[in-house]
């Protein structure tokens, strides 16, 4: 089937489907069902997986479907997912730029009662392309899995971040010269006349 082959060989869309001068970009995320291996195989069978992450076409429709099911396992499509850049986490998508594979971050829930009526299945929550975020659902015991992302999607980042990072400005460290002297007590000391000493109060020995 012509469709089946377009959607699974997505990332050789021709770039000018970036959206350079848009802040949102729809994807389409790929979910798998494959067989579990190992000893999880005795009392777990298959699990689910993220595929991929693919920018989303007329072609992909507008409802979650199944796109094969056979030996090797299942595949569903979720199309129409939002991803939006937002100025205030420019430093969450340095981050991921800064990385040796820039990536798509997917947070996902099993959903025991799917609309889909197939069982429990797979239902992806959000897509974004911040560290932070995923940083976030981590944090909440969220399931989180990541794809590479294309060199078009790596390109729209870049520049979007590149017009939006402001790097937080380094606190200046106090010079020792400032810092308060103190002797091995802790206590305040002072510097007068070339002499060190504790600070004492009242007046000195009588000569």
């Amino acid at each position: 089937m012509r469709l089946r082959f377009d959607v699974l060989n997505a990332r050789t869309y021709p770039s000018s489907m970036v959206k350079e001068n848009s802040d949102v970009w729809s994807v389409s995320v790929l979910m798998r069902r494959e067989a579990t291996r190992g000893p999880m195989a005795r009392w777990q069978p298959w699990r689910w997986v993220l595929n991929d992450v693919i920018s989303c076409v007329p072609q992909h429709g507008v409802n979650p479907h199944m796109l094969y099911d056979n030996e090797n396992g299942q595949c569903w499509i979720h199309p129409s997912v939002p991803v939006e850049l937002f100025r205030d986490d420019a430093e969450g998508y340095m981050l991921n730029l800064t990385t040796p594979q820039p990536a798509w971050f997917v947070m996902w829930r099993m959903e025991e009662q799917s609309e889909l009526g197939q069982g429990p299945m797979p239902v992806p929550q959000a897509v974004s392309l911040s560290y932070h975020d995923a940083g976030r659902w981590l944090d909440a015991q969220e399931t989180v899995e990541q794809v590479p992302a294309p060199p078009g999607v790596v390109r729209w980042l870049r520049a979007f971040t590149d017009a939006h990072y402001v790097p937080e400005p380094k606190r200046r460290q106090r010079p020792q010269s400032f810092q308060s002297l103190q002797d091995r007590f802790g206590n305040p000391v002072r510097i007068s006349a070339g002499v060190v000493g504790r600070h004492h109060g009242g007046s000195g020995e009588g000569a």
